[in-house]
């Protein structure tokens, strides 16, 4: 199956899951960790209100702006008095760089502070043409996995400029995205400003990453209960590079998983043998929090599973590669290290 396809497919799955969990709920909420056994399911990914910190001193749009879409047009926009990012991830772009009081609308997996009374018009792979259009948008921002095509074509046949973006896949595409987004809306020197902030942030995480002689294994687990979607991550789910720059091993991938994601099996979950389990905090309330994922077959045989070591973040912001990524990074690195300091 190609990534564009299996991108689009659990980005339905997890906007399928919010809608149905809404977007609140802490990663310790619903673990049903009720056996007295030891375990860690800590989200410390966002601060303890989950909010964005846009730039202290935005600068205001210069327009016309030209810019390459990543789907090989070429667009003009000339105002960015009302804008509909059409994820979340664009969306904690869009408003850290200074824009959030232009946004008139949002995908649904934009879940943080600022975004959250934006009338809902898109849920990620299953873009409404005509609730975006409804209000007036005089810019749209799509990622390269956005769909389904009529809608898109439709936006555009509006008259509508409409900026794809590369969909993100690892560390090195933080930078990339948000000059990407800052240039299509006529900011340049504030993406550039961000993306310092957003490197500084993610390198001072990483320089206090603790010296192993033996780097924790982890597996990259999408689970999905009340869907029955049970997936283990390999070398292109998107988390390796975060794992990696976290100071551990991606189990899946190391394995020889090549793929994006594969169907968990206990043959599969043997040979990674993860020393702990990465899973969506939503996704670990969905199939009754460690208690249950432990039932999900193989994963009790793993030395993570028999530890009982999960390690959970956000759903609306692990995969974002954006300005909050040294926030995963943090969370990532407390949570693999912090009970041994």
């Amino acid at each position: 199956m190609r990534r564009t396809r299996l991108a689009g497919a659990l980005t339905a799955v997890l906007a399928l899951a919010l809608m149905a969990t809404g977007c609140g709920g802490a990663a310790g909420d619903g673990t049903g960790n009720g056996s007295g056994r030891k375990s860690s399911a800590t989200d410390t990914s966002t601060t303890a209100r989950d909010r964005v910190e846009p730039l202290a001193d935005p600068v205001a749009p210069r327009l016309p702006a030209t810019v390459p879409s990543a789907d090989g047009r070429t667009v003009t926009v000339t105002s960015t008095d009302r804008i509909v990012p059409l994820s979340g991830s664009l969306s904690e772009i869009v408003f850290t760089l200074g824009l959030g009081p232009k946004v008139v609308a949002r995908d649904i997996t934009a879940t943080f502070e600022q975004a959250a009374k934006l009338p809902v018009v898109t849920r990620a792979h299953d873009v409404s043409a005509e609730s975006v259009l409804s209000l007036r948008p005089t810019v749209v921002l799509a990622e390269g996995t956005t769909g389904p095509a009529e809608a898109i074509a439709q936006i555009r046949d509006a008259g509508i400029p409409l900026v794809v973006v590369k969909p993100a896949k690892a560390l090195s595409d933080v930078g990339t995205r948000i000059d990407a987004v800052a240039a299509a809306l006529g900011v340049p020197d504030s993406g550039t400003a961000l993306r310092k902030r957003t490197q500084e942030r993610i390198d001072a995480v990483r320089k206090g990453i603790p010296a192993r002689a033996e780097k924790p294994r982890v597996a990259f687990l999408y689970v999905r209960g009340t869907a029955a979607v049970y997936l283990l991550g390999g070398a292109e789910s998107g988390a390796s590079s975060l794992l990696e720059a976290a100071g551990a091993i991606d189990a899946g991938k190391e394995s020889g998983l090549t793929k994006d994601f594969t169907p968990i099996t206990s043959e599969a979950l043997a040979k990674a043998a993860p020393d702990a389990i990465l899973v969506m905090s939503k996704g670990l309330t969905s199939v009754g929090g460690i208690d249950g994922l432990v039932k999900v077959p193989g994963v009790a045989e793993t030395p993570a599973g028999a530890d009982r070591r999960v390690v959970t973040v956000d759903d609306g912001v692990l995969l974002n590669y954006g300005p909050r990524t040294d926030q995963v990074l943090t969370s990532l690195v407390g949570q693999l290290y912090g009970e041994k300091k």
